[in-house]
């Protein structure tokens, strides 16, 4: 699941392969994609070990998107996917990459019978609350598996966007829909089973028992600002990234985000 951001149809790994800082034109267009996330990262993994080598879990991490790169620094990355196919390409990944991925086939709402409980200091769950039955009972999986002081990175896709983004591609009677609907769909033919509002993933993240939230927008201009001024320039992809990233928690913003990168605490 984690493989993909957005909407699932575009984008790469929520990790994407941790290039933010790459200069050619594709990894600059992957990078203002998934910088605000990776800088996300970067300050819990510091901030949770120091340098030290953490256990961190990616439910639905899919293909390894995001725990090959951190493998690469150093952590014992666990992935939880449902997908047999999806764990085969992790494990090719991987071993492309000359790191080891653990990878267990199972679900978010399977976490607390495959871990010890508070056993986890990290726990990605990165595009997975959109297409899980029972978000809530999900979350507190993830919590349940994190441990005291632990943290939790959650990505999920932004409904409030989403409705501008209808509205933008001329369907505007979805646009309408998607606003109204307490799932935050613009109808039976939408791919995504569930979007989420800034209030509606606090109030799910403090019901599971997490708390110190902390949100970005994350894809806040990548997805608006047409592709031919950026995707095949280096520099302008570069001076994209930047603005990502200093976009990211102007609250003004977030709604325009097409996600919400969420960073939470087990107390």
């Amino acid at each position: 699941m984690g493989d993909q951001v957005g909407d699932r149809t575009t984008g790469a790994a929520a990790g994407g392969s941790g290039e933010g800082g790459a200069t050619g034109p594709g990894r600059a267009a992957n990078a203002a994609r998934t910088a605000v996330v990776w800088e996300a990262l970067a300050g819990l993994l510091d901030r949770l070990g120091g340098g030290a080598p953490l256990d961190i879990v990616d439910a639905g991490g899919g293909t390894g998107g995001a725990a090959v790169p951190l493998a690469e620094l150093g952590h014992r990355v666990t992935v939880v996917e449902p997908s047999p196919d999806s764990l085969a390409a992790l494990e090719r990944r991987a071993a492309e990459r000359g790191v080891r991925v653990r990878g267990v086939q199972g679900e978010a709402g399977d976490l607390t019978s495959l871990f010890p409980e508070g056993g986890t200091d990290l726990v990605l769950v990165h595009n997975v609350l959109e297409y899980v039955e029972d978000p809530l009972a999900a979350l507190r999986e993830v919590a349940g598996i994190t441990r005291p002081g632990g943290a939790v990175s959650l990505l999920v896709t932004n409904a409030v966007a989403g409705t501008l983004h209808r509205a933008l591609a001329g369907h505007l009677t979805e646009a309408r829909t998607l606003l109204e609907d307490d799932r935050g769909r613009w109808g039976p033919g939408d791919p995504v089973p569930r979007r989420f509002t800034r209030p509606g993933v606090l109030e799910l993240i403090g019901a599971a028992g997490l708390t110190g939230e902390r949100v970005r927008g994350v894809r806040v201009f990548a997805d608006l600002v047409p592709g031919h001024a950026w995707e095949g320039d280096a520099h302008a992809g570069r001076h994209l990234v930047e603005l990502e990233k200093a976009a990211a928690e102007h609250p003004e913003l977030l709604g325009i985000a097409t996600q919400l990168h969420v960073t939470a605490h087990r107390p």
